[in-house]
């Protein structure tokens, strides 16, 4: 049973919403947030990256960036940029790019569900990158950037989301990427209460993406229960701000692999040494897999198209995932990637990128280049149920949800 709440956002008002929402705070780096801060004051980067506020010579993790990050949310609520609706509700927020869209609801999800696996990972997370949004939010007191959850389609749950979008949203505007934003409330009781009891009966809610954002929401209400003793699980900072979507509207893109060097082979070599687990063929353009056991290979200014032989594949639905089977069968007998999340001859460009990025990169710093099939919603559930974990760099969602759209005060 999944507890699923509706709470009392603080959200942009309508005139600010399309200036305040910015992309999530892990996509830049200081510099580029900076720029954006720059040019855009009223990003939401400048509380997600408040280091933004100082010389670069502060540094990022200083205590004095959590503070302001506090200090300017409060001087935004209190200027009136952000208003806090009156009743617990949740949000339908719609996204749209290149025509297609993905409706999903806002709400609150629980610690105790991620602690027992009724939020099922697919990921581990690393406690060095847990450290900076576990010191924002407590020291916010306040979750900023959504997680991104998943479920299984339900019917009436759709019926509801359809009802709802056919009012006029609160805000509906585009981003300069060319995402069209929109967000409706719902706070009519008899809606809300119906739609908790819909969540309650899923047994299971998936996380996208935001692994370690989610971590560092659970350990902050871990904390937070420490420091309150006599809690009783009604407590804001049991819950978490997400965003759940029906698993037919999401679309995973292709997470693609460029390798420094051929670990000592000639090109000729290492051709011959993977002709034994793929069957190789040139292309004359550039090769977008089709289907599950395609691969597009960059070398030398050259096209190929890999298929996995029969003998590679697999029912484990982990060993199965095409990202795996690279993995098992080339880039680690062959290149040498042992652990591609630590190996640094190894790099990841996301598919929203293009093909082309791959062969820039081959041009420049390095040597192959790998296109690979995406990894589907439903291997991604199917690896979450059994309890397993995927490779390192196996999904890229798009759209990104913007941070700021929806603040939860815990």
């Amino acid at each position: 049973m999944a507890t699923i709440r509706p709470f009392k956002a603080y959200r942009p008002c309508e005139t600010m919403a399309s200036k305040i929402a910015a992309l999530p705070y892990d996509v830049y780096n200081r510099t580029e947030a900076a720029c954006v801060v720059k040019a855009n004051p009223d990003s939401f980067l400048a509380i997600d990256r408040a280091e933004t506020s100082f010389p670069a010579d502060v540094d990022t993790y200083d205590a004095r960036v959590y503070d302001k990050a506090r200090e300017l949310l409060d001087l935004w609520i209190s200027e009136g940029k952000f208003i806090q609706d009156d009743s617990p509700c949740y949000y339908i927020y719609e996204q749209v790019m290149d025509g297609r869209s993905q409706k999903g609801i806002v709400a609150c999800a629980s610690i105790d569900d991620y602690v027992g696996n009724v939020i099922k990972k697919h990921e581990n997370t690393r406690a060095d990158k847990e450290l900076d949004r576990i010191r924002h939010v407590d020291i916010c007191s306040a979750q900023t950037g959504p997680i991104f959850l998943a479920y299984r389609s339900c019917d009436r749950i759709n019926e509801i989301v359809a009802e709802v979008i056919s009012r006029r949203a609160v805000y509906d505007f585009t981003s300069e990427d060319g995402i069209i934003h929109r967000v409706w409330i719902v706070n009519s009781e008899e809606k809300v209460a119906e739609l908790q009891q819909l969540f309650e009966k899923m047994d299971a809610i998936y996380i996208a993406d935001g692994h370690h954002r989610c971590a560092s929401a659970v350990k902050v209400g871990m904390k937070r229960r420490e420091e309150n003793p006599s809690y009783t699980g009604a407590e804001e900072f049991n819950y978490f701000l997400s965003v759940l979507f029906p698993s037919e509207e999401l679309a995973i893109m292709d997470y693609n692999r460029v390798v420094k060097d051929l670990n000592g082979f000639s090109s000729e070599e290492f051709m011959e040494r993977i002709s034994e687990d793929f069957v190789v063929s040139f292309k004359d353009s550039q090769v977008k897999p089709q289907k599950k056991g395609q691969f597009g290979m960059f070398l030398e200014g050259k096209w190929y198209l890999l298929e996995a032989k029969d003998a590679l594949k697999s029912d484990d639905a982990v060993k199965g995932l095409d990202v795996s089977i690279l993995q098992d069968y080339l880039l680690g007998p062959v290149l040498g990637i042992g652990d591609p999340k630590t190996d640094k001859r190894i790099d990841f460009v996301g598919g929203i990128r293009g093909l082309s990025e791959l062969e820039k990169r081959v041009s420049s710093d390095m040597k192959v280049a790998f296109s690979m099939y995406p990894t589907t919603i439903y291997e991604l559930f199917g690896v979450a149920d059994a309890g397993l974990l995927m490779p390192p760099k196996s999904t890229w969602f798009e759209p990104k949800l913007r941070s700021g759209l929806f603040i939860h005060k815990i």
